[in-house]
């Protein structure tokens, strides 16, 4: 989008900053270093799709690809942020967007680590605090949300396991290597578990090749679906942010 274009649909008092969030981070030995880059721009072109039909004017941000990620350090390619750093990043970008004219923003975020999921919340809270405008942060690990993405996800063994492979498949499969997915056994080991237990690393919950979950199970089918759930929840939680709001 040029600026005259930005300009036009800031104009219109509707605009929805939508901020793809990811991460650079190993996802198994099948997936890019980008995936949860990769979905999160996805669920944001679909849920944006659903807020125009709504009669808003959504703004697909470019995405953010660094955040903290701690638990993959020890892998090569991972690039990790600092807690306080993530925070104060997303926080100036959302207090800029609403500086020029939206009316909200939202986070579209597909990394789970607990430190980073903390930094967006802060970021939402602050950047809505100091300007009184909704900067909504839709959690998927929160109960609401959770059941709604299929069972490996509730299970808490989703990195780059069925769920994550799937939701790749369905828009990048170029990006997937099949030979090596398809060799995958499944990993049941629940992540989200480990990490209540004291787990600091993928190594020390049992990750040893950087996922969790059955990545050879995966389908773009089933990606589709998710990212019909994912998109549903990015509206309906813009939505009513917009309509406390008022």
């Amino acid at each position: 989008m040029s600026w005259p274009k930005a300009g036009e649909a800031l104009a219109t008092g509707r605009a929805i900053a939508l901020l793809p969030v990811g991460s650079t981070e190993p996802h198994g030995p099948h997936l890019p270093l980008s995936t949860d880059a990769i979905i999160s721009v996805e669920a944001a072109r679909r849920a944006a799709a659903g807020l125009e039909a709504r009669g808003w004017t959504p703004l697909i941000l470019p995405a953010l690809p660094y955040a903290v990620t701690d638990f993959s350090r020890d892998f090569p390619g991972a690039i990790s942020l600092g807690r306080a750093s993530s925070a104060a990043l997303v926080k100036e970008i959302c207090l800029e967007a609403i500086r020029q004219g939206c009316a909200a923003v939202c986070l579209v975020n597909s990394h789970l680590e607990p430190e980073h999921l903390a930094a967006l919340a802060e970021a939402a809270a602050e950047a809505s605090a100091k300007t009184g405008r909704p900067v909504v942060f839709p959690d998927k690990t929160s109960r609401r949300w959770a059941a709604t993405l299929g069972e490996e996800f509730k299970s808490g063994a989703c990195h780059a396991g069925r769920y994550e492979t799937s939701l790749v498949m369905a828009v990048a499969p170029e990006l997937v290597n099949e030979a090596v997915r398809a060799q995958l056994p499944e990993n049941p080991v629940s992540i989200g578990r480990m990490i209540k237990k004291g787990a600091r690393t993928f190594r020390e919950a049992g990750g040893d090749q950087a996922y969790f979950g059955a990545p050879a199970a995966a389908s773009a089918a089933e990606g589709e679906t998710l990212y019909a759930a994912l998109a549903h929840m990015v509206v309906t939680e813009v939505l009513e942010a917009l309509e406390v709001a008022r």
